[in-house]
């Protein structure tokens, strides 16, 4: 109770009174009602946004940055960052496509799928060992990552690209369900498991009191070490899965498969109210940041805005997520 107590109040000094309460609608209320606003801001101007075929392309499209979302929400909300996702995602989509190149048939298609998420959770799980162990800053060593994971994938390819022959494995891409793509259903039921382990289970609160402060979570006896590898190494695991995915949509594997994914990714997770401080957000939260990245980039092409000026806009946005989040009169330092 005295634990819980103190890192409360010591959360309270460095966010913003909304960013504190207690009720979750308030907590989302902002990304929410921007996602609202921006829905109607589109359809204004395109009465086609809100087309059935449009939106299950949107739908479609949030599959791949939803679980880039919700695997970097976890390491954020401890407090942490990863910046290795474009590597490990080139790595896992390298030995996707190799067990492919062995057996294209719908037994190597799994294998494919198994391999790609132990990939990157293999990869995660060094990543939260330098980090733990030799104490490194998750800055420094997730960037390290990125590079020696992109360094393997270009050494395994010969840096080239490699087509997928595999039918079964674009059976994920081709296939519906209830006129939605099976990636997007594959998606879902990953996402509803994460929000029950976020939420429901003592390893999310365990993420959420580190994050909140983890001095007090180890006077209080939590394995901080242990649950940290254990995030890198669940977060890699939902980069491969969206590896794999993202081989199944594109027909083919190369190591720039998740080039410009890191800046998305962070700026939806921000944009959704995940504090990176640490201890505030949610996988809810992700979710809600992902459909307006999503929202406002369909948006942006429709309306004939360059790619460059999109990454612009993206990047104000994340400035003003990031400033509206932090009580920085309460700041001794920023992070």
């Amino acid at each position: 109770m005295v634990t819980e107590a103190a890192g409360t109040s010591l959360l309270s000094q460095r966010l913003p009174a909304w960013m504190q309460s207690r009720s979750p609608l308030v907590r989302l209320a902002p990304t929410l009602i921007a996602l609202v606003v921006a829905i109607i801001a589109v359809t204004i101007y395109n009465p086609n946004f809100m087309s059935g075929a449009n939106l299950s392309r949107l739908a479609a499209s949030s599959a791949i940055p939803l679980l880039l979302a919700v695997g970097v929400t976890f390491v954020i909300l401890m407090g942490s960052i990863d910046l290795s996702i474009e590597g490990v995602l080139a790595l896992s989509a390298t030995t996707t496509v190799l067990v492919l190149q062995i057996d294209p048939g719908p037994t190597g298609s799994i294998i494919a799928l198994v391999v790609a998420v132990l990939t990157g959770a293999a990869t995660g799980t060094v990543t939260g060992l330098l980090h733990t162990v030799l104490k490194i800053p998750s800055f420094m060593v997730t960037l390290g990552m990125w590079f020696v994971s992109a360094g393997f994938a270009t050494l395994l390819l010969g840096g080239g690209t490699i087509a997928v022959r595999s039918a079964d494995l674009r059976v994920l891409i081709m296939n519906r369900f209830l006129g939605l793509p099976l990636t997007v259903w594959v998606t879902l039921v990953v996402v509803l498991i994460a929000i029950v382990m976020h939420s429901r289970t003592r390893f999310g609160r365990h993420v959420m009191a580190i994050g909140g402060e983890e001095s007090i979570a180890q006077l209080a006896g939590l394995p901080i070490k242990r649950t940290r590898a254990a995030v890198f190494a669940i977060a890699g695991g939902f980069y491969g899965l969206a590896a794999a995915l993202a081989v199944a949509q594109l027909g083919q594997g190369n190591v720039d498969i998740g080039e410009g994914r890191l800046f998305t990714t962070i700026t939806a997770v921000v944009l959704g109210g995940t504090a990176l401080s640490g201890g505030v957000g949610g996988v809810v939260n992700a979710i809600l940041g992902v459909l307006l990245v999503v929202v406002l980039t369909n948006g942006m092409i429709l309306m004939g805005v360059p790619p460059y000026l999109q990454q612009a806009v993206l990047g104000v946005l994340i400035i003003i997520a990031v400033a509206s989040s932090t009580a920085r009169k309460r700041e001794g330092i920023c992070k």
